[in-house]
């Protein structure tokens, strides 16, 4: 949204500010500015000057010597120019000695402008230069009485008559004017028109709002004579007016109005075509003109397209329409897409005699979706696209006609044909200014707050303690969307600085993200980084990790859209990240590579698929090259001690996970339940995740250990009475596991058990066949006084009936 300064002060007379100041407080109440253009920043004295004589260059033939007036006073310099469109008596603007122009005649601007000294031209002095629009920084386009070639020519628009000689060219030329860009969000839909914003700017600088007076317009006949409408689809087009203008008179509009326009960005066409501009400028109301000859039956028809219906716009564009665009249509056939463009044939030209004018509300969603449907966008759709408000169709109908009136383009016929079925009426918001001031901290009146309100057309019942909204206000709905209006006239700068008050609450990290805290700093402190990977991955992963068909596993929730086969379902198993991870590392020779990954896998509960699936955290280790199975293992228990999971973890080496080495895998099992596995990465899985070397994997299930962890610590005092070890040496079967040997030791000990520990396991020739030798370390301790002999020869003997149950035997 763009919008020149003098537009504003149009209707705000007493604005008196520096551009850098109005974009200031522009931004501080809300309305952002973007930034700001000075249209003549580079452009420095220019006047209007008159040429009194023109004479032929001795020396060369296409270069003309012109003898300029450049004041009041018969001031003249002598100026050397080839421009072939000047005659003595033009009216031009003049470049004087050591002045600057914007750019060069092909429209290329230069930045900081051209600086024009006095100079020699074939032997000839000249102390100045005659300027095209182009070297004044404009166009033709935004220029359309500017020559295609050539010097700016005052004296041939009659509107300049009177223009003072000497007097400055760059106000004449509207040129001395500030254009402000803003971005406006979608809720401020009144803000996309050139009265929101000098409202908000009267609000924010306290000066008054001064809108444009619609007066009555129209003869004596009744437009309903002309015209008839009828909305088939009333939910798409909530309010359709038409009035009608006879006797048309197309010729250029007046240069304020051109000038305004081409501030904006629009170029000028002609009275029609600039008013209906003009007037979607200013109140953010698009319309449109037909030529009513050629509308059949003389009756207007919104309804819905039909499917596969072509249909001509005016950009000469032949468009397939369907039942979900909205169609302007006549007795007998389409004549605009509504909202969007017109249609080639019914499009005004140089003939017309007589207009319907169109001012409607149509569905911004509807509208959105259309355009992009058609690749079809314009300047009308941008702002249907928000949203508009049906009560301002009618105004802005209103003001056009006045225009039209004024300007002399045509004869408006009396009243409008106004089809509005549902009027939307203002909005009631209940206001406590208590709440108001809570929440602000501020400690101001509420008749303060109303003249804040007042501002901006927000009226205050006092009977009902509510504000009156306007329509035009789709933003605001609630209190808090008043406190936030009070917030921005008082000034958010202004706003004193509170502590924030309430009732104290203790504030705690929630447990389940103190397990993973606990999970990342042991796996940090044992070497290991962090990886972070993709929750999508493709359905191959389950063929690399040899995961059999059929397999729970394999039964994945599906993307619906997307980004490629690779991320096209959500994981159900985190290894093929971690092997992915490992496999980069190893391809760029890294040595030793320790990783870990905190993340969930999504097992659907059912399919197909009817809601969330399961998503279950897994605390992953991955590593190659130094360290092997023994090492992972012990980094799984310590994290198992540091969340108060005490007992040692049990191991299951039947597993059967197809990834995993065959004999080289566990279950974890702690209190009977499977908490996780971990084991050697199966040989064929290394190989197609090209890994060169042993790797190894842990997973722990966190769902199933956060039940079981806790951070209550019980505190014991150091040990008194001293404590008795005993060694045992023991022929065991190969298949019996340590786990079960200690789970015996354990059982048998009772309460004076303190400790465990292997410390020798041998296979070779000395053992028998069948047989491992393995050696452990027992001690036995009491809180209440020292053990005796007795005491430790029954507890050893329970042990070795238990041990000798399970078929091992004490080594002699």
């Amino acid at each position: 949204m763009n919008t020149p300064l003098s537009w504003i002060k149009a209707y705000v007379p007493e604005l008196d500010v520096t551009p850098q100041v109005y974009t200031d407080g522009m931004t501080l109440s809300g309305t952002k500015v973007e930034g700001y253009e000075k249209l003549d920043a580079d452009l420095d004295k220019i006047v209007v000057g008159k040429i009194l004589k023109i004479e032929r260059h001795p020396d060369a033939d296409k270069l003309i010597v012109c003898q300029v007036q450049i004041s009041q006073e018969g001031d003249t310099v002598q100026i050397v120019t080839g421009a072939p469109n000047v005659k003595e008596g033009d009216v031009v603007p003049v470049v004087l000695d050591g002045g600057r122009v914007a750019g060069g005649h092909d429209g290329n601007k230069a930045p900081g402008g051209i600086k024009i000294k006095k100079g020699k031209l074939r032997g000839i002095e000249s102390f100045g230069m005659m300027c095209s629009i182009e070297e004044l920084g404009s166009t033709k386009e935004m220029y359309p009485d500017a020559p295609e070639n050539g010097i700016y020519i005052f004296s041939d628009n009659p509107e300049y008559d009177g223009l003072i000689i000497g007097s400055s060219a760059v106000m004449a030329l509207g040129l001395n004017d500030v254009v402000f860009e803003y971005e406006v969000t979608s809720n401020r839909v009144d803000c996309f028109g050139v009265l929101g914003i000098a409202r908000e700017a009267a609000a924010t600088f306290g000066k008054s709002f001064v809108p444009p007076v619609v007066k009555k317009t129209g003869n004596a006949e009744k437009a309903e004579d002309f015209i008839s409408v009828e909305i088939e689809d009333r939910d798409l087009c909530s309010r359709y007016v038409a009035r009608v203008v006879k006797n048309i008179k197309i010729g250029p509009s007046p240069l304020w109005m051109q000038r305004r326009l081409a501030a904006c960005g629009i170029r000028p066409i002609n009275n029609l075509v600039d008013i209906t501009n003009y007037v979607m400028e200013e109140y953010s109301q698009p319309m449109h003109a037909y030529d009513l000859d050629l509308i059949a039956g003389k009756k207007i028809i919104v309804r819905r397209g039909k499917d596969s219906e072509e249909f001509q716009t005016l950009d000469e564009q032949v468009r397939k329409v369907d039942s979900s665009i909205l169609m302007i249509c006549d007795g007998e056939k389409p004549v605009g897409i509504a909202g969007i463009m017109g249609g080639e044939n019914s499009k005004i030209t140089e003939d017309v005699k007589t207009v319907l004018f169109e001012a409607a509300c149509f569905d911004g969603t509807n509208i959105r979706l259309s355009g992009k449907k058609l690749g079809l966008r314009t300047d009308a759709s941008a702002k249907f696209e928000k949203g508009l408000d049906p009560n301002t169709a009618l105004e802005a109908m209103n003001r056009a006609c006045q225009l039209i009136e004024e300007l002399g383009a045509g004869e408006v016929v009396g009243g409008a044909v106004d089809i509005y079925p549902q009027v939307r009426q203002s909005r009631r918001v209940p206001f406590s200014a208590d709440r108001t001031n809570k929440v602000l901290g501020t400690n101001l009146s509420l008749e303060a707050m109303i003249e804040y309100f007042e501002k901006v057309d927000l009226k205050y019942d006092s009977s009902t303690k509510e504000v009156i909204v306007p329509s035009f206000r789709q933003d605001v709905l609630c209190q808090a969307d008043l406190d936030e209006e009070v917030a921005r006239f008082f000034g958010y700068d202004n706003i004193p600085t509170t502590l924030p008050t309430g009732e104290a609450t203790t504030g705690k990290i929630p447990f389940k993200l103190r397990i993973e805290g606990v999970a990342r700093n042991l796996a940090e402190q044992f070497g290991f980084n962090e990886a972070m990977n993709y929750s999508f991955e493709s359905p191959k992963v389950f063929d690399k990790l040899l995961i059999p068909e059929g397999d729970q596993l394999r039964n994945t929730v599906v993307i619906s859209n997307p980004l490629g086969e690779d991320y096209s379902v959500m994981r159900t198993v985190s290894l093929h990240g971690m092997l992915n991870s490992l496999a980069t590392n190893f391809k760029r020779r890294n040595n030793n590579v320790r990783l870990y990954e905190l993340g969930n896998v999504y097992l659907p509960k059912e399919l197909p698929i009817t809601g969330l699936p399961e998503e279950r955290m897994q605390f992953t280790l991955g590593m190659y090259g130094a360290g092997d199975f023994f090492d992972l293992k012990g980094v799984v228990e310590e994290f198992l001690e540091k969340i108060g999971m005490k007992k040692l973890p049990a191991y299951n080496p039947k597993a059967e996970k197809p990834y995993l080495h065959p004999g080289r895998q566990a279950n974890i099992i702690y209190d009977n339940t499977v908490i996780g596995y971990l084991g050697e990465v199966h040989p064929e899985v290394l190989d197609n995740y090209e890994i060169r070397e042993k790797a190894y994997i842990a997973v722990l299930d966190m769902p199933e250990i956060l039940p079981k962890a806790t951070f209550d610590v019980k505190y014991e005092g150091i040990a008194k009475y001293p404590a008795v070890t005993r060694d045992l040496s023991m022929l065991v079967k190969k298949e019996i596991l340590a786990g079960e040997v200690e789970g015996v030791i354990r059982k048998n000990s009772g309460q004076i058990l303190e400790s465990i520990k292997l410390f020798d396991i041998y296979e070779g020739t000395q053992i028998k066949e069948g047989f491992k030798s393995m050696a452990y370390s027992v001690s036995f301790r009491t809180k209440d006084r020292t053990l005796e002999e007795k005491d430790i020869t029954e507890v050893m003997n329970k042990i070795l009936n238990g041990l000798s149950k399970i078929g091992i035997e004490l080594r002699q």
